[in-house]
């Protein structure tokens, strides 16, 4: 049976509840179109992040690895096509949950300025929209540590030439974050929401080898 890797963080910065973390665990143990899905929380923390999820990936033996994070203010589902060789939370005013702020610095100094993800983006949306759930590509990951994991794995998955096809959802707010006074006029979007978009992707992901190539209706996403 296909195996699928699913990662979720817990609580950082000003999220109190990571939406990464119950999406994960909402969709663990789940058969999604014959796969097998196996959920692992991992530290929210820079290099921390990469070998929790390289040990997940080395316990596990996924086909398949869907890595989840949350973007505030992003009223979407967001699959990310782009993972850039470059980490700046200082930017955002933020640390990571080790308490590390970096400001400019490669995840990998020997590597490439990015990665594709090599997960089918346009049908993960499309199959996403056909299930009702509102999703999108995106082309930012941003700088923190979603970007980092994403380009981390892409790069250990090309150095050891694994058959593994990798990518990332980001998801937004939760309601009960979105409502905090800090992120008042923040889209949300609930947990069974989220997971229900999140199999529709993997189901999608599981059933193309290769990508949808016709464009699609899409929106710039911050």
């Amino acid at each position: 049976m296909t195996k699928v890797l699913v990662t979720g963080f817990g609580p950082y910065a000003d999220t109190p509840t990571n939406p990464a973390q119950l999406a994960a665990e909402a969709v663990d143990g789940r058969v999604i179109a014959g796969a097998s899905v196996v959920s692992r929380i991992v530290p929210g923390a820079y290099f921390e992040s990469v070998a929790a999820t390289v040990q997940a990936v080395d316990e596990v033996g996924p086909e398949l690895l869907i890595m989840l994070g949350e973007f505030g203010g992003r009223s979407m589902i967001t699959v990310e096509r782009l993972a850039q060789n470059l980490n700046d939370c200082a930017r955002y005013g933020v640390a990571d949950t080790a308490g590390e702020v970096l400001n400019g610095q490669p995840t990998a100094p020997d590597g490439p300025v990015a990665y594709w993800a090599t997960t089918p983006n346009r049908a993960m949306v499309i199959a996403m929209r056909r299930a009702g759930i509102p999703a999108d590509l995106s082309d930012a990951a941003g700088t923190f540590v979603c970007n980092h994991l994403l380009y981390g794995m892409l790069h250990h998955i090309a150095r050891h030439d694994l058959p593994i096809r990798a990518g990332w959802l980001h998801l937004p707010h939760l309601p009960e974050v979105a409502a905090l006074d800090r992120n008042l006029g923040a889209p949300s979007m609930s947990v069974d929401t989220a997971a229900a978009g999140i199999s529709a992707a993997i189901e999608a992901a599981v059933t193309h080898t290769d990508d949808i190539a016709d464009p699609f209706p899409s929106r710039l996403q911050i």
